[in-house]
């Protein structure tokens, strides 16, 4: 099993990223995005369901949008309106319909001000 994220990178406060995952070698039920900032533990962002429920941490409701294409297994995270503190290591996340949990590599994410 392995996920693939790209679209990590520099970007200025208030402005947009999108993420991307691709999930291989399993099929996705619950898929999502968690990050981890220096000295802080990893966070849960946005998670959604197979059915197509998200989930959003309070600090990203209404600037963060999560969806997922299941013909390609593969989660998305548009991230508008950005700012210094979602700087941090963005990983993707998936759940498989036997509970499995897989990780993928994380990739940087990081907001000037």
């Amino acid at each position: 099993v392995q996920l693939q994220a790209s679209g990590g990178g520099l970007v200025q406060a208030g402005g947009s990223l999108r993420l991307s995952c691709a999930a291989s070698g399993t099929i996705s039920n619950t898929m999502g995005w968690y990050r981890q900032a220096p000295g802080e533990q990893r966070e849960v962002v946005a998670v959604i369901s197979s059915g197509g429920k998200p989930t959003y941490a309070d600090s990203v409701k209404g600037r963060f949008t999560i969806d997922r294409d299941n013909a390609k297994n593969t989660v998305f995270l548009q991230m508008n309106i950005v700012k210094p503190e979602d700087t941090a290591i963005y990983y993707c996340y998936a759940m498989n319909i036997y509970a499995h949990q897989y990780w993928g590599r994380g990739t940087q994410v990081t907001v000037s001000s």
